[in-house]
């Protein structure tokens, strides 16, 4: 018995020193896993920064301020196979030897530049500019900048005066898609030669470029303001102008001829192949353009009912068409002044933020400020939009508003616009992201549209619980914007797979909202030149509302709305199937507590 019990120590001995060998090496493999990953995302994001060095200075970072980024197509090639090496780089890591976070940012990160590689094949590099922003829009990123020191003046002077390569690589792109037929509709790109012809001017000091020069801060002395303006005119008057009348000679001349009579990515080699693909990214689904294209029919159909409840609630005594008319004419519904509708929008978000406790349990340390769209942008852009924080603090959140004929803006759109755009739409899930620890700054400050505009249009639905709505026509506005997103996936899908013509899709829209035909037909542009990126926000939206059904469903009275929309937005934007796991994760871990 004495020798069994010594020969059992032994082997429990020998057991518990292998396993204890086995759990060590374990963890050597983890360390190195998680060590190596973490180099890689870092070197990555260091990697972007220099490569995109306006994304930089966009975000803070101004190590790359005297730089535009390289547009050639030497560089873009290099770019390609540079991601390819990165993959590789990427295969060799065992994600599953990673943390549960890690993992979750391995899965996006890989996606990220899977989906750049894939993108390549499609040349729609070669269409770097449209009507809504490209290079004739360059000089608005001064709006974004920090200008306090003399540093940062140089900065933007050394950019002013080597502007002209970075015009002649923009032009030598679009020349390279003229040559392969990888172009924009012409419909659209009629509406650039009027903006580049805001670009060149007599006087320089005219110029949307010399902005950061018309109030420059006292710290800088006299004698070196006028050494900086007078650099800054020299370059506009004699690099930058002639630049631009170099683009508009050649956009007139040459690329506008080259444009497509009808409009749809179809029309471009592989048109289909890459519509598809661009479906699958910007959705972050495997849906078809046919499967979206049924979903948005099936969505119209379901908020026309609700729309006509409406109609009939206010006591409208015609049909929907003429209802929709009557909203879009009688100017009752719109202010003819665009000071007293910026005034508007202000109080309307004054009376939501107070009622963000009641649904959020963290909220952005960062605030957020609302600002007309700049003139020479606002006629060939839409209602609004909003630019996140910069990641050095020196700039706010802002959400714009379109006050170019404010006689086209109705009134019961504002609180819905308001709620998207700013919070608890854009501004509340952008800058959380951007304060989140723990996460790399890729996912900090990246993300993915059918996140960010899923949740900005979930978040218009969360309006009826911040006591927004009362009147029944700021309900049919959100009804509207609800409507004009399940619209999109019928028309965006209806103009770049099935051939759709400009007019059918203006119509489409028409009969089924009641936005002004002056934004309907900027919308419908929007799609034709952006390709994809509309059908993410109803599809986002859509998963959001299945998975909070799914909580409230499971959870009973367990379920608490603040920390369902933190656990939504506590890891930043991802993928649509990396949320559904963190949100089972959470519904599992709330059944077992008491």
């Amino acid at each position: 018995m004495i020798r069994q019990s010594i020969v059992s120590l032994t082997l429990l001995a020998v057991a518990v020193f292998t396993s204890g060998k086995v759990r060590s090496a374990e963890s050597d493999a983890t360390k190195a896993a998680t060590k190596a990953f973490h180099q890689l995302i870092d070197n990555e994001w260091q990697w972007t920064l220099h490569d995109d060095p306006e994304f930089a200075s966009w975000l803070g970072d101004h190590r790359h301020d005297q730089r535009w980024q390289n547009l050639s197509l030497n560089a873009i090639e290099r770019r390609h196979e540079y991601r390819q090496s990165v993959l590789e780089h990427l295969a060799k890591i065992d994600s599953l030897l990673l943390s549960k976070q890690d993992r979750v940012s391995y899965e996006l990160f890989r996606g990220q530049y899977q989906n750049a590689v894939d993108a390549y094949q499609f040349g729609w590099h070669l269409v770097p500019l449209t009507q809504r922003g490209g290079i004739q829009d360059t000089s608005s990123l001064a709006s974004s900048l920090r200008f306090e020191t003399v540093k940062d003046y140089e900065a933007w002077n050394i950019r002013l005066y080597s502007f002209p390569e970075y015009m002649d690589q923009t032009l030598a792109l679009m020349q390279k898609g003229v040559d392969r037929k990888i172009v924009h509709a012409r419909v659209v790109m009629t509406r650039l030669p009027a903006q580049i012809r805001r670009q060149i001017v007599d006087d320089p000091t005219k110029s949307l470029f010399y902005k950061p020069y018309r109030d420059m801060p006292d710290s800088i002395s006299v004698e070196k303001q006028v050494d900086l303006k007078e650099g800054a005119e020299l370059s506009i008057r004699t690099r930058i102008v002639p630049a631009y009348r170099k683009m508009l000679r050649f956009f007139e001349e040459v690329y506008l001829p080259a444009c497509f009579e009808k409009v749809g990515v179809w029309q471009i080699p592989n048109g289909r192949e890459f519509y598809a693909s661009r479906a699958r990214q910007f959705t972050t689904t495997d849906l078809t353009p046919q499967q979206i294209h049924d979903i948005g029919h099936h969505e119209v159909k379901r908020i026309r009912l609700e729309m006509k409840d409406v109609m009939r609630e206010v006591g409208f005594n015609g049909t929907f068409a003429e209802f929709l008319e009557h909203l879009r004419n009688d100017q009752k519904y719109y202010y003819k002044d665009p000071n007293k509708l910026l005034s508007e929008y202000k109080a309307i978000c004054r009376r939501i933020d107070p009622q963000l406790p009641k649904m959020f349990g963290r909220l952005p340390r960062r605030p957020y400020q609302l600002e007309a769209i700049p003139q020479h942008l606002a006629p060939d852009t839409t209602t609004a939009y909003y630019r996140s924080p910069s990641a050095d603090g020196s700039r706010n959140g802002t959400y714009f508003v379109n006050l170019y004929r404010p006689e086209t803006r109705p009134t019961y759109e504002m609180e819905v616009l308001s709620v998207h755009e700013a919070v608890p739409g854009h501004h509340l899930q952008i800058a959380i992201a951007q304060e989140l620890e723990g996460i790399p700054e890729f996912r900090r400050y990246g993300g993915y549209t059918a996140f960010i505009e899923g949740w900005g249009l979930y978040s218009e639905k969360l309006g009826y619980e911040l006591g927004l709505y009362k009147d029944p026509y700021s309900r049919f506005g959100q009804l509207t914007y609800d409507m004009w997103r399940a619209v999109r996936l019928v028309v965006d899908t209806g103009i770049h797979d099935q051939g759709w013509s400009r007019q059918k899709a203006i119509d489409f829209f028409a009969a089924n909202a009641a936005k002004s035909m002056h934004d309907i037909e900027n919308e419908i542009d929007r799609y034709i030149a952006w390709p994809g990126q509309a059908l993410a926000y109803k599809i986002g939206q859509l998963r959001i509302l299945e998975l909070r059904k799914k909580a409230e469903t499971e959870l009973g009275d367990k379920f608490d709305l603040r920390a369902f929309h933190d656990t939504i937005l506590g890891q930043g934007a991802v993928t649509l199937n990396v949320l559904d796991g963190i949100v089972n994760d959470w519904i599992a871990e709330r059944k077992v507590k008491d």
